[in-house]
């Protein structure tokens, strides 16, 4: 027979559990310096979903509305912070930097200057920026890069050991769009500064900058802090361990993404896959991001399988190095 519950061994209860929710989020708080937050991408936010959201256990959204006014992100802004929410971040995406087109390009660098005025009524200090892809040569299989590159301006002297002669146009196309990538972000630096808002360059399967030493020089060439990483960690198992990036790329990583990826059997490929489902270590990743002053937030991005409450345990379980 169950037994009733009174009111005040529910009171009792109920503290209990809260307390024990607090110390599971605290959950290895004193092995590491480092605080990090929890973030979920979202459309244009919405009182009713930002609230949902911190009812699940987060602190913050990154949105992937660039495209408005400043004055509709700080009305965003106000619903977030009505909330208790932080709009922390916009996610711009693909560009088209290597364009042969010079109106694409311009086209391209002008989005951007309206994500970065949108982030800033957003209140968001960094816009997420693929800045081009490449595609259609020959290429090496990723667990076949052995990169050389030019550490004055970035570019290829071979993908791998041997001969390369199969690889010409990739490294032609990489080194086409490291350079005009460069000039581009460049014309944007005044405006992140105007608005205090982070370009935080992200590698995102589009073929380029795949090796940690090589990612990591590109984004540190700018020489300023309004040019940083945004690291996405389920992004380069198929091309190094992840926590390899995150010791090349140090403190310039500004913001990263949390996303898994499941290798094959022989190492080989794979698939993305539920975060800690997948191949990534995350107690090594935890601790690389420790190593490095990583004090930031942390954005599912994927993992459609999983409820809310079950995303925000398993990142919880990944802050406490878990």
């Amino acid at each position: 027979m169950k037994k009733a519950v009174n009111r005040r061994e529910f009171l009792a209860t109920s503290a209990a559990a809260g307390l024990g929710l607090v110390a599971a989020r605290r959950l290895g708080a004193g092995e590491f310096k480092t605080t990090l937050k929890k973030a979920l991408i979202c459309g244009k936010p919405a009182e009713k979903n930002l609230a949902q959201l911190k009812a699940a256990g987060f602190d913050g959204v990154e949105t992937n509305a660039a495209d408005v006014s400043p004055a509709d992100a700080e009305a965003c802004r106000k619903v977030a912070e009505k909330v208790g929410m932080s709009i922390q971040s916009v996610l711009r995406g693909w560009m088209q930097f290597n364009s042969t087109d010079a109106a694409k390009v311009e086209a391209t660098i002008a989005k951007t200057e309206t994500a970065l005025r949108a982030a800033q009524g957003y209140g968001a200090d960094a816009v997420l920026l693929v800045p081009c892809r490449i595609g259609g040569a020959t290429m090496p299989e990723p667990w076949e890069f052995d990169i050389e590159f030019d550490p004055n301006n970035g570019h290829l002297k071979r993908v791998v050991k041997g001969d390369n002669t199969p690889y010409a146009d990739y490294i032609k196309a990489h080194d086409h769009a490291t350079d005009t990538s460069v000039e581009a972000v460049k014309k944007l630096i005044p405006v992140a500064e105007k608005t205090g808002v982070v370009i935080a360059l992200e590698n995102v399967w589009n073929n380029l900058w795949v090796r940690p030493a090589v990612f990591a020089h590109f984004v540190k060439r700018f020489g300023s802090k309004w040019v940083q990483a945004y690291f996405d960690i389920g992004n380069h198992v198929k091309y190094a361990p992840p926590e390899e990036f995150i010791r090349a790329l140090g403190p310039t990583i500004a913001k990263c993404h949390v996303k898994d990826f499941k290798l094959n059997a022989d190492g080989h490929g794979g698939k993305f896959c539920n975060i800690r489902d997948g191949s990534v270590n995350w107690p090594v990743v935890r601790k690389a991001l420790d190593a490095i002053g990583y004090n930031g937030w942390m954005t599912i991005e994927g993992s459609g399988g999983l409820s809310l409450e079950e995303k925000s345990k398993r990142l919880d379980l990944i802050h406490a190095g878990k």
